[in-house]
């Protein structure tokens, strides 16, 4: 079992950033591929991002590539995702996500195995 607590979300003018944070417990973090996703009001929850258990590979949705970086300290048991030129379109709730699959990387939601809270994340124009 994994434990996921995403923080660091909150009210930021468009232009502006923030990073997001989820920290994990239980059972080995540096087992475990993870990815962020998001869902806005009305809207499919949709991939984000996604890191390699190592850290070594990253991937990303075409609509936040440039802008947003996901990172992690297997030390720290935490991934980050740092979101810069934040955009109205970007509101939503930010969930992160653990995965043993190989598949993270798709963003299929099936594939990951535990999920976080959630942590909203608004951008006002």
């Amino acid at each position: 079992q994994v434990q996921l607590v995403e923080s660091g979300g909150g009210l930021v003018q468009a232009g502006g950033s923030l990073r997001l944070s989820c920290a994990a417990s239980g059972r080995t973090f540096s087992s475990y591929h993870m990815g962020w996703f998001r869902q806005a009001p009305g809207k499919e929850r949709e991939f984000v991002a996604a890191i390699h258990r190592s850290g070594s590979f990253v991937y990303y949705a075409d609509s936040v590539k440039g802008r947003f970086t996901i990172s992690r300290d297997n030390a720290k048991n935490t991934v980050y995702l740092q979101m810069n030129g934040l955009k109205p379109e970007d509101t939503a709730v930010y969930y992160c996500a653990a995965a043993s699959n190989s598949r993270y990387y798709t963003g299929d939601r099936a594939v990951y195995d535990y999920w976080g809270q959630g942590t909203q994340v608004t951008v006002s124009s």
